[in-house]
């Protein structure tokens, strides 16, 4: 999303969702806690309408729960004013979010007709086990054939995927984010499992039948993912949940929960890439790494943790940063 865009986010909280999965309390993780309405849409686009430039592109994104499975006794009342305010140019575009298994023909020729843009998948991971555990209801083949369809139709695709469900493991994470680079989504949002107080991975967790996904470990396996779906060219939306006051206060109650996840992932890959110029190129006790302009603080790390790593690994007497005008991570050695 560019800097002249804006997203005008409607939450429609467990709505359409024909289960709970463990991990999922949508009014904690969201902050909402009323069901969106056609009122709740009108509201939004109206006071975004009145705060925003008048060149502003407006893209109005149905958050949350499973759009497409909602009644249509109240799916079709939100379309409805969201097809009324992109006829007159005031938003731009419509975005929401659904299940696997609430994707089909007909379905894809509804949204069509009310001018639906983008649809995201919650695919989570494409491991059946995974799926299982986790109280999914789908299956991998689901959101195969979900995505193929989407894009079949002439819809923009995001993917979601979560990293630490119940039977994950690294190696299954890194080959879900294969699967779903195949499918070749427009984008990805990649969210490690955060534990939330009310839900049923919450009291798996505290009976020991869940291991905690911890925020280490979450950083660990979206640095070995992150850099395949850079090199695939698949924009990443969102690293980890967006943080918010409920969150924050107390419903996030373990798990890989960080306000700058996204942050410390970024820092652990460029930590990644420094190891790898250092095992590679000649240098002296005394380094200096070039970098693209605003990355030195990803590669220095959080209270200096990477180049402190760095100087005990190889043994240096400093590391210090150069910034390039390039706004590659890191360029060399000097």
């Amino acid at each position: 999303m560019s800097a002249r865009e804006s997203i005008i986010p409607v939450f429609v909280p467990h709505l359409g969702c024909p289960n709970d999965c463990v991990f999922c309390n949508q009014r904690r993780i969201s902050g909402h806690q009323s069901p969106a309405t056609s009122d709740t849409v009108r509201e939004a686009v109206e006071a975004a309408d009145k705060l925003l430039p008048k060149n502003t592109k407006r893209q109005l994104a149905f958050y949350g729960g499973s759009f497409t499975a909602i009644d249509l006794t109240q799916q079709i009342p939100m379309l409805e004013t969201a097809k009324y305010y992109l006829d007159r140019g005031i938003i731009s575009s419509v975005r929401l979010s659904t299940r696997p298994d609430a994707i089909d023909p007909n379905i894809l020729n509804r949204l069509k007709q009310y001018g639906i843009e983008t649809i995201e998948l919650g695919a989570q991971s494409l491991d059946d086990n995974v799926l299982l555990l986790s109280g999914r209801g789908h299956t991998a083949e689901d959101v195969e054939k979900a995505s193929l369809l989407i894009k079949q139709y002439g819809f923009r695709l995001i993917l979601q995927m979560m990293t630490g469900l119940p039977g994950d493991s690294k190696e299954k994470t890194v080959k879900t984010a294969e699967k779903i680079i195949s499918l070749k989504p427009d984008g990805v949002r990649i969210y490690p499992t955060v534990i939330v107080r009310d839900t049923a991975l919450c009291d798996l967790w505290k009976c020991g039948e869940y291991i905690e996904h911890t925020v280490e470990e979450a950083v660990d396996w979206c640095s070995e993912i992150v850099p395949l779906f850079q090199n695939a060219g698949i924009s990443i939306i969102r690293l980890g949940l967006n943080p918010t006051d409920e969150l924050s206060e107390g419903a996030a109650i373990g798990g890989a929960y960080h306000p700058a996840l996204g942050e410390l992932i970024k820092s652990r890959i460029m930590l990644k890439k420094a190891r790898k110029l250092l095992n590679e190129t000649p240098h002296s006790a005394d380094v200096i790494f070039r970098v693209g302009k605003g990355k030195t603080s990803q590669l220095l790390g959080q209270r200096r943790i990477n180049a402190k790593t760095l100087m005990t690994e190889y043994n240096l007497s400093s590391v210090k940063v150069i910034e390039s005008e390039d706004k590659s991570d890191i360029l060399d050695i000097m």
